[in-house]
């Protein structure tokens, strides 16, 4: 979105109008990342906006609004110390909100359209990562035309669906380890779509900058810089290809490989472990120790890893977070079956000895049944 490119605003100064009525209107410098831009505005302006901002988020902006002072400029509306009163009261109002985390209200179109910045993409992209590529420009004759900033803006577009092609292929290889197969493959296909149309994008921002060198003159190092970024742009729309059509196979194949592959994988660990030395003493390896117990490890790049920005490896942390949770609930349900079972067990067993006890009594009082029976035969034998 262009309102991220504003790097600073201020509120440098007044002036009085006289038509429709005599008024006083502010100066507001804008200064975004190629360019810079005035507009001028009157309080009545500001309090609407103010109006606006709170009605679109649901909540006021930041900083207040300074206030009127109606009956004073009533009485003195040249008095120079109210106006500069008012004059460093606006700037911190806008200043706050363009630097506020929150960035609710400086992504309002009613902040944007305040500020005189072009209203292209405030409306997002499409589900197919197209975008509204008039936003940008004017179409004439079939190629659209940008100006030194659209272009900018629209590259840096382009870098923000990039990423976010890279989030959803970190969602899908996700579902892959999970063993969700519905949700892999959706995402991938909403990934290559978003891809498709970040390549159409990417051949108009290429034709745009053609044309732009012929119309505006751009100096050779400026037109050198912006290739360097639309080749970089490429590139990683090529990687982005290869891992969208190679790395969920690999994945697959990485999770689950086959016996063949784990007796083979484990033969050379196997030998090291059943190999004797001189002695009959265990052979020491020559294989270093990769960890000591208690000491941490410094990070390392992987080929996971290596393609993504700060936003993916969070997205990916999240991810492997999620997994964990799913797997130690897993473990808890079996364990807590396991529990059941020996329950169970436990129960059954007291039975038993209970019903043992039993028949080792009666075991006792036939016993000592037969014993005095066989003494009564003996006296009459």
């Amino acid at each position: 979105m262009a309102a991220t490119a504003i790097q600073a605003v201020y509120v440098r100064g007044h002036d009085e109008r006289i038509e429709p009525k005599p008024h006083i209107v502010f100066r507001i410098d804008i200064q975004a990342h190629v360019r810079s831009w005035q507009m001028w505005r009157r309080y009545s302006e500001f309090a609407d906006l103010h109006t606006e901002l709170t009605k679109s988020v649901g909540a006021p902006p930041p900083c207040p609004l300074p206030p009127k002072h109606a009956f004073a400029m009533l009485r003195s509306p040249k008095n120079a110390a109210l106006l500069e009163e008012r004059r460093a009261g606006l700037e911190t109002y806008l200043r706050a909100i363009v630097s506020a985390k929150d960035s609710r209200w400086l992504d309002t179109i009613a902040f944007r359209d305040f500020l005189g910045i072009p209203i292209g993409k405030h409306a997002g992209m499409s589900g197919t990562g197209g975008g509204d590529l008039a936003s940008v420009g004017k179409d004439v004759g079939g190629l659209l035309q940008f100006t030194s900033s659209t272009w900018l803006d629209e590259h840096m577009d382009l870098q923000a669906r990039v990423r976010d092609i890279r989030a959803d292929i970190n969602k899908r290889d996700a579902f892959s380890e999970r063993g969700d197969v519905g949700g892999a493959h959706t995402t991938n296909v909403q990934a290559k779509k978003k891809l498709a149309g970040v390549l159409t994008r990417v051949g108009v921002l290429v034709s745009g900058l053609d044309a732009l060198v012929v119309q505006s003159g751009m100096s050779e190092g400026e037109l050198q810089r912006r290739t360097d970024m639309v080749a970089r742009l490429q590139d990683d729309c090529e990687k982005l290809a290869k891992m969208l059509t190679v790395a969920s196979r690999q994945q697959s194949s990485s999770s689950s490989p086959s016996s063949a592959a784990r007796n083979m994988t484990a033969a050379p660990d196997r030998a090291a472990l059943f190999s004797s030395g001189r002695g009959g003493q265990p052979a020491v390896s020559s294989k270093p120790i990769a960890r000591v117990f208690g000491v941490p490890q410094p990070p390392k790049e992987t080929e996971e890893t290596r393609p993504l920005d700060d936003h993916g490896l969070l997205q990916l942390q999240q991810a492997k977070m999620d997994q964990q949770d799913a797997q130690l609930s897993q473990l808890t349900a079996i364990l807590q079956r396991q529990r059941q079972l020996g329950t169970a067990i436990n129960s059954e067993l007291a039975q038993h000895v209970e019903l043992l006890d039993g028949l080792h009594n009666d075991m006792e009082q036939v016993g000592g049944k037969l014993t005095a029976a066989k003494k009564q035969l003996n006296r009459l034998g």
